[in-house]
């Protein structure tokens, strides 16, 4: 049985930029997209030497507490823990900490989340956004649509 306990976000993104003022590193992009649901706006750098994504591909992107079926929260996590778990219908996953929550643009929030280096911004209504936390540990989930 699968629990939605543990999704803390879903959304289908369209890319409308790629290395906006340059590409920075040889195996990462940062990408600019927007997502059709919810109107968010996402920045995010990928590793496209093992995901490659270009402007006009769309993704789902899932943010998710834990990647067990049951929406259980482990506090270490082992290659076996991937078997049968959220991670096994998407394409690109990463794991990172919450790093800063912005909500000073009224009903508008960003969070940032860095993923080991690789960071991400998410930008919309706080209304979709607020069951992430600063200091909680997360995971990133793309399969491209």
């Amino acid at each position: 049985m699968e629990s939605q306990d543990n999704k803390l976000f879903s959304d289908v993104f369209e890319i409308v930029e790629k290395d906006k003022g340059g590409k920075k590193f040889d195996r990462v992009s940062r990408i600019q997209g927007r997502s059709e649901n919810y109107e968010m706006d996402l920045t995010l750098d990928v590793n496209t030497e093992i995901y490659p994504i270009e402007i006009g591909d769309k993704f789902a992107l899932m943010l998710a507490s834990s990647l067990s079926l049951d929406g259980a929260e482990k506090t270490e996590i082992w290659r076996e823990d991937l078997k049968d778990s959220l991670a096994d219908d998407y394409e690109y996953v990463m794991y990172g900490k919450v790093f800063k929550y912005d909500d000073s643009n009224g009903s508008k929030v960003s969070i940032y989340i860095s993923y080991g280096g690789l960071l991400m911004c998410l930008e919309g209504d706080y209304r979709h956004l607020q069951n992430i936390e600063v200091g909680k540990f997360i995971y990133l989930l793309m399969r491209k649509s």
